[in-house]
């Protein structure tokens, strides 16, 4: 069965084995609610012909927890100028809004003539060899002082993280989009963010992306940039990058949620995803 978080019912979306989280096995993860949020400002951007304009901006909130459930997508036009076009698009689940998204689209084009300071060292993939170039979805790869690898345990360390992904169909029988593809890989910032010596101990509430351009194809690199966690709650930000270079940043906040710690020692996937039952890949 070819991958993909969701099938269509209708107007309506069933989601698929590959959108349960760790968390709880009755719920669907961040990946899949935020590649569905995304899909639906996708969707009414193109219907309003407005293809021409760069998604610069999206924001996700995780209020409920999105159940295994049939589940409807609702957009709406905030403005449509110009030069930007804004859409609100929610998740709703048994008549219960459950996720909101938000995204800002903006018209590419203008010219900058001065200079502002920006980083010279940039994220870098795994090589093109161990990560060739494809659009078929595959185990992640991770990176931290044990280099690159779709070993999860050997990442299960307290060092600085990054991660290259390709984008899984949001939609079974859809081409996946660049920027479907981001949107959705965006919501692994809790994992590059939060992944330490005892697992994911963090539960993300919100997602926000930045993006100057999109993706150069549907493979996508997060590699973390700061993390700052008080009391139970955790800042995180991520460089978002391609095989060409940065195109943008993400930024979430979490709640600790060590009760329900996600072990990583413990979980392994193959590329067909399902769970191993030894990790290691």
């Amino acid at each position: 069965m070819p991958l993909a978080f969701f099938n269509r019912e209708g107007e309506d979306f069933v989601p698929r084995d590959l959108a349960k989280s760790l968390w709880s096995d009755k719920q669907m993860h961040g990946v899949a609610v935020s590649g569905l949020l995304a899909w639906g400002a996708e969707r009414l951007q193109h219907e309003l012909g407005r293809e021409g304009l760069v998604p610069a901006k999206f924001s996700v909130d995780m209020f409920r927890p999105a159940a295994m459930a049939l589940t409807s997508v609702e957009a709406t036009v905030v403005r449509n100028g110009g030069r930007i076009l804004l859409i609100d698009v929610v998740l709703v689940q048994a008549g219960e809004t459950v996720a909101r998204g938000a995204a800002t689209f903006l018209q590419p084009g203008g010219v900058s003539h001065g200079q502002a300071w920006s980083p010279t060292e940039h994220p870098t993939p795994p090589s093109i060899e161990m990560a060739p170039v494809a659009e078929e979805p595959h185990v992640p790869f991770f990176h931290s002082d044990a280099g690159w690898s779709q070993d999860f345990t050997a990442h299960q360390n307290a060092s600085r993280k990054s991660t290259w992904q390709t984008g899984v169909p949001i939609i079974d029988g859809e081409p996946n989009s660049r920027f479907t593809s981001v949107a959705s890989v965006a919501d692994a910032t809790s994992m590059v963010c939060n992944w330490g010596t005892k697992g994911v101990e963090f539960i993300n509430s919100d997602i926000t992306l930045y993006l100057s351009r999109l993706p150069e194809n549907v493979q996508v690199g997060l590699a973390a940039q700061d993390r700052i966690e008080h009391d139970g709650l955790v800042v995180g930000s991520t460089i978002v990058f391609d095989r060409t270079g940065p195109i943008g940043t993400t930024v979430l906040t979490g709640l600790a949620n060590a009760k329900r710690t996600v072990d990583f020692e413990s979980i392994g996937y193959l590329d067909s995803g399902e769970r191993e039952s030894s990790p290691g890949v």
